[in-house]
């Protein structure tokens, strides 16, 4: 921390540095790490919460499917609680006899597809690089096993084009990105060089304990003093710039680039992944009939989006800690474990 403290000082102006994971944001509130930084240099979250970025239109399809007589819709716990605009989560309705199933991986989903050739299991997919080879790889084997009642209703995000849009967004000001460390040990740090060379962005891919993030920090304001951007890699043990070439190969088989909806940041040109042509009977979204959801206001007054995007704090929305809380969330902010809400309430919020 001295050494951050030195730079702070000769940097001689406020620092604004986002990470972009959740579990960045989960451990620098668990920590304490924000509150040991210097007043001038401000640590904050953006859009790394899978579940908080997926968009309500995405629920309302899953819950549709939910009660569909041969569906049995299978996701990450997460999911199952973000509320829509009208209150509906698929929780309430699993309450009211639609069929949801947690799971802890999709790999389970398309057990569950074994055992029960008499329903169609869709298994939603949802997350940045890091799922999605995993949900890939269940699509791979649904086409080798024949499995014809296994799907997936995809959501998949990558994370290079959100960071792209938020440096885009002239609400947001950031001066350094602190990368997310499970992103890049699928896809290596070579995504994240345009920052520095389009943008004069500083980027540091760090690991998830504070010690980690704390030098991945260091290393920001190293170049930010220098005058210098380029993306240094801190999570050494964890990534190297090529990334996992096996977990690449298996996603880019069964999935590819399309335009993507964010909860906050709205439509993202290229950063969403979809099931290929190939494998089209596996996608729930063009093997099944879907409501086509008109665009979703979301819950009233709930300011997630704003949120996601670093341009206020969690205390700065207005239902914050008030009707809003882990016990009875109003946006999915406060669902995740990894949401800054959720974070935040449970580790730094003022009490009066």
């Amino acid at each position: 921390m001295a050494d951050i403290a030195r730079l702070a000082k000769d940097i001689g102006r406020p620092v604004r540095l986002m990470e972009v994971c959740g579990t960045h944001t989960m451990s620098a509130f668990r920590s304490g790490l924000r509150s040991l930084l210097p007043a001038s240099v401000r640590l904050i979250s953006g859009p790394g919460c899978p579940v908080c970025v997926t968009p309500d239109r995405f629920l309302i399809q899953a819950m549709a499917l939910a009660r569909m007589p041969t569906v049995t819709v299978a996701t990450f716990g997460d999911l199952v609680r973000v509320p829509v605009a009208d209150g509906y989560s698929l929780e309430r309705a699993r309450s009211e006899g639609a069929s949801v199933e947690v799971v802890y991986s999709p790999a389970d989903a398309l057990a569950m597809a074994e055992r029960f050739p008499d329903r169609v299991v869709v298994f939603l997919g949802v997350g940045f690089e890091t799922t999605a080879p995993a949900v890939a790889w269940t699509v791979r084997q649904a086409s080798a096993r024949g499995l014809a009642n296994y799907r997936v209703l995809v959501a998949h995000k990558t994370m290079p084009p959100a960071m792209r849009a938020l440096l885009d967004d002239n609400e947001v000001r950031i001066d350094g990105f602190l990368c997310p460390g499970h992103v890049s040990a699928i896809v290596g740090t070579h995504p994240f060089e345009f920052i520095p060379r389009e943008y004069g962005i500083p980027c540091a891919v760090a690991g998830f304990e504070a010690p980690d993030m704390i030098e991945a920090i260091a290393m920001l304001l190293e170049m930010i003093h220098a005058g210098c951007a380029e993306v240094r890699n801190q999570y050494r043990r964890g990534v190297d710039a090529d990334g996992n070439a096996q977990a690449l190969a298996v996603m880019n088989e069964a999935l590819e680039p399309c335009d993507a909806e964010w909860r906050g940041l709205g439509s993202i040109p290229g950063s969403g992944l979809r099931i290929r042509d190939a494998f089209s009977e596996y996608d729930a979204g063009r093997a099944m009939e879907l409501p086509s959801i008109p665009a979703v206001a979301g819950v009233s007054a709930c300011q997630c989006g704003a949120v996601l995007r670093g341009v206020i704090t969690p205390e700065g929305c207005p239902l914050f800690g008030a009707s809003c809380t882990p016990a009875a969330p109003q946006g999915a902010c406060m669902v995740s474990s990894e949401g800054a809400c959720a974070a935040h309430f449970r580790y730094a919020r003022s009490i009066h």
